[in-house]
């Protein structure tokens, strides 16, 4: 079996800069993480051992109990980071910039009067944070959930790891839909998730089966994951090299690589040297 890597996986920039405030945080015993830092559980295993405080992401309603808040790269809204530090909170802050400029994207919309449609997945935290600070919107996951809206001014964005032909698909059903609209879109998708859904794309017509390393509730390791199944290619989605299992590569002879944007480089060499090991038992 052979083993190949995709030639762009893993950590973000977004995602590093994170880590790297949070390491250099000499008390966390003192901070609260407004929800999961990342969608990795092993970066949370990692900062719950270290003594961090961390709400989980359904339960942010509460006020925390530290003076200070780390707020994740995925962002909040304006009147969230209000609610905070009204509440006393001091707020320690790394959001993603490329999520930042998503939330100045819808606001850009919304000042200019537009009623504005998201494309994302509902519920999700980054979603959230920029649904939350609008007066007029809609949100589109798919084709399927957009409709004729009632505005004769509309302006769409996305979620920052969003896939591009999905986005694209929508923004053509929401022209038919709308032939009367003034329709203005700003790409906010970020360049990390193009480049990895691009490496991803390059890499599977030379493979029979896809390994995807990332966490279970991250989003753009789940779009990598449906991106396989699209192509009718068996994806094995783990968190770890512990995951792995040897009778899931009976019968395939180019197994493909690849990891979402908040995977740590250890994670993806441990996978990939266990699939080596698999590889060279299966050889023998």
């Amino acid at each position: 079996m052979n083993v190949i890597v995709a030639d762009v996986l893993g950590m973000c920039f977004g995602v590093r800069d994170a880590l790297e405030i949070i390491e250099n945080i000499d008390q966390p015993e003192r901070v609260t993480i407004h929800g999961e830092l990342v969608h990795n559980e092993q970066v949370l295993d990692k900062l719950d051992r270290r003594g961090f405080q961390q709400t989980d992401e359904k339960g942010r309603h509460s006020l925390p109990l530290t003076d200070q808040v780390l707020i994740t790269a995925h962002g909040i809204s304006r009147r969230e980071r209000q609610r905070l530090q009204a509440g006393g909170k001091t707020l320690i802050d790394s959001t993603c910039p490329l999520v930042a400029r998503a939330h100045e994207a819808a606001q850009k919309l919304q000042a200019e009067g537009r009623h504005v449609i998201v494309i994302g997945k509902p519920g999700h935290v980054e979603v959230q944070g920029i649904v939350e600070d609008l007066h007029s919107f809609d949100l589109a996951p798919t084709p399927e959930h957009v409709k004729r809206y009632p505005h004769n001014r509309l302006g769409v964005m996305c979620q920052t790891t969003t896939p591009e032909p999905l986005a694209a698909a929508i923004r053509n059903e929401i022209k038919r839909l709308n032939p009367q609209a003034d329709i203005r879109f700003i790409d906010t998708i970020c360049l990390p998730t193009k480049e990895h859904q691009h490496a991803l794309e390059r890499m599977l017509d030379q493979v029979e089966g896809v390994v995807v390393v990332g966490g279970r509730n991250s989003n753009n390791t789940r779009q990598l994951v449906e991106r396989c199944r699209e192509r009718g290619l068996p994806a094995f989605h783990v968190q770890e090299a512990g995951d792995l299992d040897p009778n899931w590569f009976h019968g395939l002879e180019n197994v493909g690589l690849t990891a979402g944007t908040s995977t740590l480089e250890e994670t993806i060499r441990d996978v990939h040297q266990t699939l080596m090991h698999m590889s060279s038992a299966v050889a023998a």
